[in-house]
This record gives C-alpha cells, sequence and structure tokens, in this order.
C-alpha cells in the first residue's frame, strides 16, 4: 500500500503520519530527507530525533538526503515481517519518508546551475523515484509540502522548485492508493473523493 501525506507548513501532516504508521504496526523505518546546513535546521532534526525516541515506539530511522532510490530499493528487497522486529533490525514492516520535497530541493540544488540541467535531473530523479515507489512490496507512507498554494516565489530558482514539487506530489498521488490532504490539523482523505472525468 502506497499514501502520501500532504498539506502546508505546521499543517500536522508529519504527526498525521507517524500516528497512522503507529497504529498499523509494532515497529516502522523512518526514512529522513533534511540535511543539517544551519543550527536552527540542526535543532529542528534533533528535535524529532528526540520526539521519535520518546514516542516508545520501535523506529528505525535511516537517512537519504539524495540516495532515496537506492534506500527503498535495498529496503524492499528485506521480509516483510509484522512479528515482533528488534530496533536494531534495518527490516521493517512501514516504511515512512519525511519528506519527500526537502528530498526534491536537495536534488535540485545537487544538480547544478541552469534550468536545462537541472530541469533533466529532476525529471529523471522523480521517474526513478516514482519507479521505485511502484516496486515498493510493502507499505509506504510519504510526507510531501504543499508549496504551490502560496505567493509565487520571486526568484526563478524558487519558481522552479515549486513547479516541481507540485509534479513531484501529483506524479506521486497518482501512483498512491491513499492521498491524505492535512489542514490545521485535520486530515481528509482525497482518493475516496476524486470526482473523475
Amino acid at each position: 500500500m502506497k499514501i502520501l501525506v500532504t498539506g502546508g507548513a505546521r499543517s500536522g501532516k508529519s504527526t498525521f503520519a507517524e500516528r497512522w504508521v503507529m497504529k498499523q504496526a509494532k515497529a516502522a523505518c523512518y526514512v529522513a530527507t533534511a540535511q543539517a546546513f544551519d543550527d536552527e535546521m540542526k535543532a529542528r532534526i534533533n528535535l524529532h530525533r528526540l520526539q521519535r525516541e520518546q514516542s516508545g515506539f520501535a523506529w528505525t530511522t535511516r537517512e537519504a538526503p539524495l540516495g532515496l532510490v537506492e534506500l527503498l530499493q535495498e529496503l524492499g528487497e528485506q521480509p516483510d515481517r509484522m512479528e515482533e522486529i528488534s530496533v536494531s533490525e534495518v527490516t521493517c514492516p512501514i516504511v515512512l519518508i519525511d519528506c519527500l520535497t526537502l528530498w526534491l530541493s536537495n536534488v535540485l540544488l545537487r544538480a547544478g546551475d541552469g534550468p536545462d540541467t537541472s530541469d533533466a535531473v529532476l525529471a529523471r530523479e522523480i521517474e526513478r523515484l516514482a519507479a521505485a515507489v511502484e516496486a515498493f512490496p510493502g507499505t509506504l507512507v510519504m510526507v510531501t509540502n504543499e508549496v504551490g498554494s502560496g505567493i509565487v516565489p520571486e526568484y526563478p530558482l524558487g519558481r522552479q522548485y515549486r513547479d516541481w514539487a507540485g509534479l513531484l506530489n501529483r506524479t506521486m498521488a497518482s501512483i498512491s492508493d491513499q492521498v491524505f490532504l492535512v489542514t490545521a490539523g485535520i486530515p481528509i482523505e482525497l482518493k475516496s473523493l476524486e470526482y473523475r472525468l
């Protein structure tokens, strides 16, 4: 099962995704895509780690700021076991990725200068990620941001990122079994409400 959880900043999307996972299994793999480039981001990452540790749930944290496709392939090769799992084991019945838009920004910044170069890299990486998500044999929960709901970014790089984030979200939603939009802490499942032409 593939589940996409989206929403704006501080909407409660990560909290919802974590709670959903904790209701489904005794253990899970938390894939973090953030990179700590400054003290404020380091503090955020440390707070999230501490909150997971204090939750009493058996999270196994893996970091994949760029190698998300390869990590999904690695985790997908392991047996899916719902019985007791040691926290020290990598094997997890559910994988939670938080978040896709941070991964996308990492890919964009690594891609190099010029929209022609970076657009080609982003298109390829989103296609690779979609294939890895579709091939993943277990339950996969993906958190992402709705970055295009606000003002138009002032700079070309910001507009490029916004556009590709929208394409990433549409791509992942199309291959997900459920899509949740979280607004003001309230999750709404969208696929069941989808109007089909």
